[in-house]
């Protein structure tokens, strides 16, 4: 299969500088790079060969649809430059087309209002890394590697083909909060609003990457009263304002970082919990999950759960911007499309 590969190679860039129309740089890339094409061909055999072959198989593989893509991208850039003709003179006296303003993105207007509403509440805001490690993402809140939660958490990782490098891209905002108890003592009151990626599906309501706003509150004495007075006005401030009283609900529910666990609703501000196609004709709209910290976690920083409590808590911004706006298509966020962004 090697040798195979080498072959093909050869002759794909051998025939690329040859290629004298868009017309027929097209036609070599559907002979070796397209979903029937030799490449795919060869590259359909891996699962036949020994286990001790696949991997250098799988890189030369790699290697050869990245050469000639390659090869294809100058050829064509190369035909692009020839094509090109002088510039018309500048006539200065034209008038200038202008640049209308932008606007500032409704999931950043959405975040920005977060923190703010926390803000007043005495929250600071804390960042991290994109780019996690197993132990922050999983092991230290609390999900070992064989702990089934692990799946609804599941995201991308970093690494070639073979490769185990054990980084990954955040799939929830909980590992900042662990490297910030890792670097700091209590009391601990801050709010995180960061992207998080995990391998959804897309439709109306999922997207592989997407934003979310987590708290934590910790410090001697903390209680669940704590966590229900802290939510409560933060949903009054973010969805009622002075002129609708917003209530809240929490149901029991489960989260390995947290004991106990509860998804908390807020009463529908569009129908006053009344009832309405935004909440489903329920009256409510499950917006937080939230819990008390697990004195296990409390444990992986080196705090002592005898000592101290916390609570945390976690809100979808895009989802957020959504109710807020009357959107019901996540995808709308993230086509760049200006009529629609304009509208914000």
């Amino acid at each position: 299969m090697l040798a195979e590969l080498e072959k093909l190679q050869n002759e794909a860039l051998a025939a690329i500088p040859l290629a004298d129309s868009d017309q027929a740089l097209e036609a070599l890339h559907i002979e070796y790079l397209g979903r029937k094409g030799r490449l795919r061909k060869i590259m359909g055999e891996l699962a036949s060969l020994p286990a001790d072959q696949k991997p250098a198989a799988g890189r030369l593989a790699n290697q050869v649809k990245q050469r000639i893509q390659s090869a294809l991208a100058e050829r064509t850039n190369e035909r692009g430059r020839t094509a090109l003709t002088p510039a018309p003179p500048l006539d200065i006296t034209v008038p200038g087309t202008g640049r209308k303003p932008g606007t500032i993105h409704p999931i950043t207007q959405a975040n920005d209002e977060l923190v703010e509403v926390f803000a007043r509440l005495g929250f600071e805001t804390a960042h991290g890394p994109e780019i996690e490690d197993e132990y922050h993402n999983f092991e230290a809140l609390n999900m070992p590697p064989d702990h089934p939660s692990r799946d609804s958490f599941d995201t991308f990782y970093i690494g070639g083909p073979g490769e185990d490098s054990g980084l990954l891209l955040r799939s929830h905002t909980s590992p900042v909060q662990v490297r910030v108890m890792e670097t700091q003592s209590p009391p601990i009151r801050i709010v995180v609003p960061v992207k998080v990626f995990r391998p959804d599906t897309v439709d109306a309501s999922h997207f592989p990457m997407f934003h979310q706003l987590e708290g934590l509150y910790v410090e001697e004495g903390a209680s669940f009263a704590d966590l229900k007075a802290v939510l409560g006005m933060a949903m009054q401030a973010t969805f009622g304002g002075f002129d609708q009283h917003i209530h809240t609900r929490f149901r029991l529910s489960f989260f390995p970082f947290t004991e106990p666990s509860a998804e908390v609703d807020v009463s529908c501000p569009f129908c006053s919990g009344g009832g309405c196609s935004v909440c489903g004709q329920d009256g409510w709209i499950e917006i937080l999950g939230a819990g008390m910290v697990d004195p296990e976690v409390f444990r992986h920083v080196g705090y002592d759960p005898e000592r101290y409590t916390g609570f945390a808590f976690g809100v979808g911004i895009d989802r957020i911007a959504m109710l807020k706006l009357g959107i019901s298509d996540i995808r709308l966020f993230y086509e760049n499309d200006a009529r629609f962004l304009a509208q914000f």
